[in-house]
């Protein structure tokens, strides 16, 4: 037995035109508080996620990161050298062998900072 249902009624036969502009107002005001809450920034940079604990502000200067970038270097080195110190054997060269990779990134900053040209 086929039942007749009737096709659902289009929405413009019944609706004033003062009230199509209320809900094309309504829908509007809707995109735009989903877009701003939900859309990704284009001017954001593509590291800065939710996932991302550290950024680094936009505006800092090449020397002020290098000059950062020395300092992390120099503590990074001092905290394996103590670490290296209390292990021995494959673990200990393995220490040393990171400790002088660091040092070579220090020296590689520090280099870069004496050749950068300050603002």
């Amino acid at each position: 037995m086929f039942k007749n249902t009737p096709n659902p009624p289009n929405p413009d036969d019944h609706i004033s035109h003062s009230q199509s502009a209320n809900a094309k107002k309504l829908d509007e005001a809707a995109t735009r508080a989903l877009d701003y809450y939900l859309k990704p920034k284009a001017d954001k940079e593509t590291s800065d996620s939710l996932d991302t604990l550290f950024i680094i502000a936009p505006n800092i200067d090449a020397e002020c990161l290098l000059a950062n970038l020395s300092e992390t270097l120099a503590s990074a080195n001092a905290m394996v050298s103590d670490l290296a110190f209390d292990l021995e054997g494959s673990r200990r060269h393995i220490a040393l062998g990171v400790q002088q990779m660091i040092e070579l990134g220090q020296l590689l900053a520090n280099r870069a900072l004496d050749v950068v040209e300050p603002r």
